[in-house]
């Protein structure tokens, strides 16, 4: 699997870059993103069992623009 940079939060830091990227599955259309760990056991709590190798992360809605971006462009 090979992975396509979308774009970067413009807001954050160097090296501290909320990111969102398109793979190239076949079997399925997949998104990876790269965001901050949820801790906050209030949140945790909220929403419940996590599967085990699967994460929570948080991202800024500006990363989502990508996701829309991409989906017009592959139209």
């Amino acid at each position: 699997m090979h992975v396509r940079f979308l774009g970067k939060d413009p807001d954050s830091a160097e090296g501290d870059s909320p990111t969102l990227y398109a793979t190239d599955r076949t079997d399925r259309k997949t998104y990876i993103a790269q965001g901050w760990h949820v801790t906050d056991p209030q949140v945790l709590a909220e929403i419940g069992p996590i599967a085990e190798g699967e994460g929570i992360i948080e991202i800024p809605e500006d990363v989502l623009k990508f996701y829309q971006r991409n989906q017009e462009e592959d139209r």
